[in-house]
């Protein structure tokens, strides 16, 4: 059973909220991308119980973390007794950045499972069971080019993102999601994303048609001071060169993207002097 998973990071070309549902749950229509910026589980039977790793000191080690909630969900889908088991993690992704870190880590412990216990579910019952771990979870087990509609697990596959270079760039704060739920939901939203026309520049082939319309609902209800720091990142992203900039998810990270590889690594640069929690990637 001892193996490796990759776990890769998710940004958002767009990110609209509908309305809250009577569940509590917000209506979401997001259109999600994979990048190769990743963190690597290692799998060890070994020790007794369950338990997770890693080098980042404040990561909960125990059922709490969602790499291992999401193996407690695959055992008891599965009826396959995963314990012992250490699942190591050495973090690249950002945390607490809008990247869906610890969901990808979820999903990389249920490709993992299914494989090595040759359980051989498919991907939608590999989905069903990541609902039941977080709403991020379905997507980061599908990755690619994505329309996630509903909590975010209702899951269309959508034409490839022409590859590009991505840059992102976390800053040095975090941001409570329960916070902006709570905000956008006082207040009326003034601009939505072009959804419709991101379909169709991806239908297209049109990587210009796709990062002319990167949107997020949430950087108009971010608090004063991290609204501009989120400006401004966008704005050194296109300042190099960049065709489009938005923040992820419910942020801070910030993402721009590039058809030139030259200014993707002048960008990413620039943004090292300020923010070392920025990376140059590429779409998976």
């Amino acid at each position: 059973m001892p193996g490796q998973e990759l776990a890769y990071a998710k940004i958002n070309l767009s990110l609209d909220v509908l309305g809250k549902r009577e569940d509590g749950y917000h209506e979401l229509a997001m259109v999600m991308e994979t990048v190769d910026l990743a963190d690597t589980l290692t799998f060890l039977r070994e020790g007794e119980g369950l338990r997770v790793e890693s080098q980042v000191s404040f990561l909960p080690t125990d059922r709490s973390n969602l790499a291992a909630a999401a193996a407690l969900a695959f055992q008891k889908a599965t009826g396959c007794n995963v314990e012992p088991l250490v699942i190591r993690m050495d973090k690249r992704i950002p945390v607490c950045a809008g990247t869906a870190g610890g969901s990808s880590d979820a999903a990389a412990v249920l490709r993992y499972l299914n494989r090595a216990m040759e359980t051989r579910l498919s991907l939608a019952e590999l989905q069903t069971i990541g609902e039941t771990v977080g709403s991020d979870v379905p997507y980061c087990v599908m990755g690619g080019t994505a329309l996630a509609e509903g909590r975010g697990e209702r899951l269309t596959a959508l034409p490839s993102l022409p590859k590009c270079a991505v840059v992102l760039c976390k800053p040095h704060f975090s941001i409570s999601t329960g916070a902006l739920f709570s905000q956008i939901d006082r207040c009326k939203i003034k601009r939505r994303p072009d959804t419709r026309g991101i379909l169709a520049a991806l239908e297209a082939n049109d990587l210009q048609g796709v990062a002319r319309r990167l949107y997020n609902v949430f950087e108009d209800v971010l608090p004063p001071r991290q609204k501009r720091t989120v400006e401004n990142i966008k704005n050194t992203l296109v300042n190099q060169g960049a065709l489009g900039a938005a923040m992820t998810g419910t942020g801070p990270t910030v993402f721009g993207l590039f058809d030139s590889e030259a200014a993707a690594q002048a960008a990413c640069d620039e943004l090292l002097k300020y923010f070392p929690s920025t990376f140059l990637c590429h779409t998976v």
